[in-house]
């Protein structure tokens, strides 16, 4: 004979009662050790990357002469324009650095063509002086027109 187990209690809507934890229980502390460590780990990534650009900022900041006044000494304007010069000529100068088209010089960049004409006895006329520094790898400060409004952004 096998034995008999009692029927679980009933709610008061009728349901039965699981005894111990329900079905869609969210697991405890317990059985996820992963979960403190992943913390902690995320934790620690913050801390290390936070002094790391503190340190960053400390290294890159320029020595004060003496006999220099104190920032909170400047006019206004003076100061806001000073400082949008130098985020300017530091944030974008070296970005007029960097090549334009990542597939230059490769064998399937779209640029390294050009197309070309002439009609009767006039001047020929070709993509080649568009298309052409572009394939060859050039950055803004090397295109024709855009070096004389970059030599602005390098102060």
């Amino acid at each position: 004979m096998s034995p008999m187990t009692e029927p679980e209690p009933m709610d008061p809507t009728g349901a039965a009662q699981r005894s111990g934890r329900g079905r869609h229980a969210r697991p405890t502390g317990a059985g996820r050790p992963g979960r403190a460590l992943l913390r902690a780990g995320v934790t620690l990534a913050a801390a290390g990357a936070a002094l790391a650009a503190g340190g960053a900022a400390a290294q890159a900041a320029p020595a004060e002469p003496a006999g220099a006044s104190a920032p909170d000494e400047m006019e206004p304007g003076a100061a806001a324009a000073a400082g949008l010069k130098s985020a300017v000529t530091n944030g974008l100068a070296p970005a007029t650095d960097l090549q334009l088209n990542p597939l230059a010089n490769t064998a399937v960049d779209p640029l390294n063509n050009a197309v070309g004409t002439q009609i009767a006895d006039f001047k020929p006329l070709s993509t080649e002086i568009v298309t052409g520094p572009l394939a060859r790898g050039a950055s803004l400060g090397d295109l024709p027109v855009a070096d004389q409004v970059t030599g602005l952004l390098k102060g």
